[in-house]
């Protein structure tokens, strides 16, 4: 990756700033993230620029919220080595964050949408966590060594004003589900409670921590994600326990020949679509991590942890709604909604069930968290101006956007899981796929990145080539997208229609990018 040839020049007045004014400054290095973290040692403090800046850092220092935004992390408030600990905590954000109950509904959408059997659907749900979160592993990696946020690295591939498509596109994609989990949680708390609480109010508790955690930043952050994990893991094996026998492993996929295969397709795609959807985000929560974390490691880690803990989600789903043709009262509530038929499942345990079923429904928030997060950094990134409101007050803008959303679509959940999610692969296929390209084809011939120069224009790729290719692969997608809403010409081709959004969006991206990155290249020399 050409760590060792990058200049800190530029980064050098800010670090002289952390010596001078920080309180954070330690007398010996850490040897792991998360007691650098806990100690105050791995601190967010920039020199500010004015009086907003000043006003946050003050907050920073009394408060602990963390006032760092899209600025790089300098190695030299890193720590210095890393640990096995380092690569745990990894694993760990994102299994606090996946192993959650909006997985396991796109789970339920195999028997219950596209009318697969039990074995079926885990098989390809097995693929396609597993692929998807292999994608953001790949980004992920680059975090540690950067020390730039996820789409801070896009200019690295898109240009300066291009990669502002992909901000818009990931504040979409955290917004959009930013909705799905506030809304899982609110009606699973609400299908507890019975009439006494009501969907909203529900969806307004899930935002209110969220909003909490989120506002105070990457320690408060990872402290929640380190441990968030093990509660839901037990309350999973819980639900295992008590709806297993009702799952039915003898339920075969409907249909037959070139129906069946579609089917088959687009649920994989649907599967692999929701780990790969976290890519604009995955090197988000890794930039302060020590510089000389193994890249391969970096990527097993976000690998196992992302894709391992949406494959159990899936799997459970799975084996909830392959249950439902044999046991009415499972139908009765999953008509009524995937989160109710989760809280229908712990019935027999009684009060102790719904204890369960609340902390369901609060796991959900480990999910909400990063995106959150995410979006919120996204945002600064839109444009200069944009960066003169900090980080946490943009964090209370997105909880606020996602919140009224909720609100008003709160009858809407199944729809919103089926039609968005999918729609989200297409574009970070596409992306993923430049950055691939231009890694591999591109940079390692000339040295790799020179991370300092994120925010010079003039040394930065002018963008062209990726654009004009993410726009092809875009073009890609939209033929052979499936959705209730339209259907490409492409996927009529197969049944009644098929969803091979992504693929397309791959394969044409890959062809396209690599002449106009050469001619690019030959024509601007940068």
């Amino acid at each position: 990756m050409g760590d060792k040839r990058i200049s800190e020049t530029k980064e050098k007045p800010r670090e002289d700033a952390i010596a001078t004014n920080s309180t954070h400054q330690p007398t010996a290095a850490p040897y792991d993230l998360m007691s650098a973290t806990e100690a105050g040692i791995v601190a967010a403090y920039v020199q500010p620029r004015n009086t907003m800046e000043r006003w946050v850092n003050k907050l920073e220092s009394l408060a602990g919220i963390e006032a760092r935004g899209i600025e790089r992390v300098p190695e030299s408030i890193k720590a210095e080595k890393t640990t096995t600990g380092d690569y745990v905590q990894m694993c760990l954000i994102w299994l606090s964050a996946n192993l959650t109950a909006n997985n396991m509904m796109i789970g339920m959408l195999g028997p219950l949408n596209f009318a697969l059997g039990l074995r079926d659907s885990m098989l390809l749900a097995t693929f396609g966590s597993l692929i998807g979160g292999a994608g953001s592993s790949y980004i992920a990696s680059f975090g540690p060594a950067s020390g730039n946020r996820t789409l801070v690295i896009a200019r690295y591939t898109m240009g300066w004003f291009p990669s502002r498509l992909c901000v818009a596109l990931n504040i979409v994609i955290m917004l959009g589900y930013g909705i799905i989990d506030i809304l899982a949680a609110g009606e699973i708390m609400s299908a507890v409670n019975g009439k006494g609480m009501s969907v909203i109010v529900g969806v307004i508790v899930a935002a209110a921590i969220s909003l909490v955690i989120c506002v105070v930043g990457i320690r408060l952050f990872h402290s929640y994600e380190r441990w968030a994990w093990l509660p839901q893991v037990i309350v999973v094996l819980i639900l295992i326990g008590v709806s297993g026998p009702y799952w039915d492993p003898t339920s075969l996929s409907s249909g037959s020949g070139a129906a069946k295969s579609a089917d088959q397709a687009s649920f994989f795609f649907l599967c692999l679509a929701s780990p790969l959807s976290w890519s604009p985000a995955a090197a988000d929560f890794f930039v302060y991590f020590p510089t000389n974390c193994k890249r391969w490691k970096v990527a097993l880690a976000t690998t196992l942890g992302l894709g391992g803990s949406c494959m159990i989600s899936y799997y459970i789903g799975v084996g909830l709604a392959s249950g439902v043709a044999g046991k009415e009262s499972w139908a009765v509530a999953a008509d009524k909604g995937l989160g109710i038929l989760l809280v229908e499942a712990y019935r027999p345990l009684g009060a102790f069930g719904n204890f369960c079923s609340v902390v369901i429904a609060l796991g959900v928030i480990s999910n909400n968290i990063p995106g959150t997060y995410s979006a919120a950094l996204s945002f600064q990134l839109l444009g200069c101006w944009m960066q003169k409101l900090p980080r946490f007050l943009w964090t209370v803008i997105v909880v606020i956007i996602y919140t009224s959303c909720a609100c008003v679509g709160r009858n809407e959940l199944y729809g919103i899981i089926q039609n968005f999610v999918v729609i989200m692969g297409y574009w970070t296929a596409a992306w993923i796929t430049i950055s691939v390209e231009e890694e591999y084809i591109f940079r390692r011939r000339n040295g790799g990145y020179d991370w300092s120069v994120w925010n010079d224009p003039k040394k930065l790729p002018v963008g062209l080539a990726a654009c004009i290719a993410f726009l092809a692969g875009w073009a890609g997608a939209v033929l052979g997208m499936w959705q209730t809403w339209f259907t490409g010409p492409i996927a009529k081709l197969v049944a009644s229609g098929i969803d091979i959004g992504i693929p397309l969006s791959i394969s044409w991206t890959a062809l396209i990018y690599p002449p106009l990155r050469y001619a690019e290249l030959r024509y601007f020399n940068r």
